[in-house]
């Protein structure tokens, strides 16, 4: 891969590896100028660099065998620390991603389909069909229990174009102050709680929400409470039957006790019909 963007850049250019589990990034240099080479990137790439919510794409080649290659600015900055994600440009960012036609219309012609509650909750029974040892769990009983009553709550809302990774890892601030939101290979057309419902329970204090969410342009009542901890409850379940999939006991371990966390956490602010 090096020798193949050696031989399209030209053997002036300083090319090593950026890292990540695929091996498909790499760092291009030249003099002042800096590249950011990706293999097989999405074609919406070019969408997110038009309207300004990844570094700019310089330029698109297709390899010998088919494969495409991308090339975005490089630039000089830094990840978000956690603290950071409380700042009203993160709410900024993600009300113009969750609102942007453009991003929507792209994915729907990519053939990305939208992934209703429906479909996260039966994506979610058919694995824990298969799980009994954690069927059986009185925690995750508890949690199912959950989903199934306010599962109403989420039908209603409107599906989106969202990042499906909110982390503070993921926003790169650049040194002229740029702020851009990077790794777009869990794009997703859904429900918009599944960005922001991670920045408010993984980064604000909940007396932090409401001015957060006024900034992003939503308020807080009991109808968005419900919905926040339906998705919060349904992607630990997942990350459960994940971990145990996997054989990583200790991982499950930790998620089961997040869960419980969040159940209790739940009854105390929600009521839960457990005869229902």
């Amino acid at each position: 891969m090096v020798e193949w963007f050696q031989k399209v850049l030209g053997d002036e250019w300083k090319i090593k590896p950026a890292g990540g589990l695929t091996g498909d990034a790499f760092f291009a240099e030249k003099e002042n100028r800096r590249l950011f080479l990706k293999r097989n990137s999405s074609p919406f790439l070019a969408v997110l660099s038009a309207e300004g919510i990844v570094p700019k794409l310089v330029w698109t080649k297709r390899m010998d065998n088919g494969d495409v290659v991308t090339a975005q600015e490089w630039l000089a900055g830094r990840a978000l620390r956690p603290e950071e994600m409380q700042h009203p440009r993160v709410a900024d960012l993600l009300h113009k991603i969750h609102h942007s036609t453009e991003l929507l219309h792209m994915l729907l012609r990519l053939g990305k389909q939208p992934i209703t509650s429906e479909d996260h909750l039966k994506e979610l029974k058919n694995r824990l069909n298969q799980l009994i040892e954690i069927n059986q769990n009185t925690e995750v009983i508890k949690a199912i229990q959950y989903l199934y009553q306010y599962f109403p709550v989420t039908k209603s809302e409107k599906q989106v174009v969202c990042h499906g990774d909110i982390d503070h890892h993921n926003l790169l601030l650049t040194d002229d102050n740029q702020l851009f939101l990077i790794d777009w290979d869990n794009a997703m057309i859904s429900d918009p709680m599944t960005d922001y419902g991670m920045v408010l329970l993984s980064y604000l204090p909940q007396d932090n929400w409401d001015s957060w969410l006024s900034r992003y342009g939503i308020e807080r009542d009991e109808h968005f409470l419900k919905r926040l901890y339906w998705y919060l409850i349904l992607d630990t379940l997942k990350f459960i039957a994940w971990h145990y999939e996997r054989n990583e006991p200790n991982r499950m371990k930790e998620r089961l006790d997040l869960l419980k966390k969040v159940n209790n956490q739940v009854s105390s602010v929600i009521p839960l019909d457990l005869k229902r």
